[in-house]
């Protein structure tokens, strides 16, 4: 079961067990999203159009999926998530508790949906997607730090519960991955003082160096040989090594290299604009 599997990382993922003969329980609450990765699917594949937000959706959604494939369940991959960028002086509370709901509640909504079944049958694994904010804070990402932060804790907190259980908690840390994420984000301002939602999205694209995927090659690697903690990319890496050596000062070396940061996207920015105009 994979949810946000309208693209990205989720649909990624899904083509690849897929493509190995693995049934698949879909969903998204983008409905020709998920349609189009439907298409996509050469095996057995059930799919709803879902907002991980709705707590009763996501207990029906097990019970159909349950209905609908009464072998073992394999993995539950809560992959949802959105993102708001904005300061917390003057935070919309409606943008950030929007992030909340679908960030943390709906991972913890799409656990406990599934888990009674995976604890029954002995087996089966939890994969919560985290990110590279959920190992270090940011400027402007208060909220979907939080989210994040709080989606590692849970899965981590988990997987001691289901300590001889069977079932198996893994928090995946992805770093920039080239996925549509920013388009459908709340923007008001980022950290390098950007108001514009465009050029906050293009100055993703122009970081995010790793595909959707190669991060699902490496979700399946990694659970396949019983990894707790999946870091996706060298950006991600490089994060936890930073945050692992130094703690509460990790942005005394990252804040100087704002201002390059600027100048370098923001002239990348205008080159992209250049060449597709002409």
């Amino acid at each position: 079961m994979i949810s946000g599997a309208g693209s990205g990382i989720g649909r990624a993922l899904a083509l690849r067990l897929s493509a190995i003969g693995c049934p698949l329980a879909l969903t998204d609450w983008n409905a020709a999203g998920l349609a189009e990765t439907v298409a996509l699917i050469p095996g057995a594949c059930l799919s709803r159009s879902l907002d991980v937000r709705d707590r009763a959706a996501q207990f029906d959604w097990a019970r159909q999926v349950g209905e609908w494939a009464p072998a073992p369940l394999a993995a539950v991959v809560n992959n949802a998530g959105v993102v708001v960028s904005q300061h917390a002086v003057d935070a919309i509370h409606e943008d950030d508790k929007w992030l909340m709901d679908i960030n943390f509640w709906g991972v913890v909504h799409g656990t406990q949906a599934f888990l009674p079944r995976l604890v029954q049958q002995r087996s089966g694994v939890v994969v919560n997607v985290s990110s590279l904010l959920g190992l270090i804070a940011f400027p402007t990402q208060t909220a979907y730090c939080a989210s994040k932060f709080a989606v590692r804790g849970y899965t981590e907190a988990l997987r001691h519960e289901l300590h001889g259980t069977g079932v198996h908690a893994v928090v995946v840390h992805p770093g920039g991955i080239d996925t549509p994420i920013t388009r459908s984000g709340r923007v008001r301002v980022d950290a390098l003082g950007n108001t514009d939602p465009e050029l906050f999205h293009r100055n993703f694209s122009a970081i995010a160096r790793t595909s959707p995927e190669q991060a699902a090659e490496t979700i399946h690697t990694g659970v396949e040989r019983g990894r707790s903690r999946i870091l996706i990319g060298a950006d991600a890496h490089l994060i936890h090594l930073l945050a692992t050596a130094l703690p509460t000062h990790y942005f005394d070396l990252i804040r100087p290299a704002m201002p390059l940061a600027r100048r370098i996207l923001n002239t990348s920015s205008l080159g992209r604009r250049d060449r597709t105009t002409t």
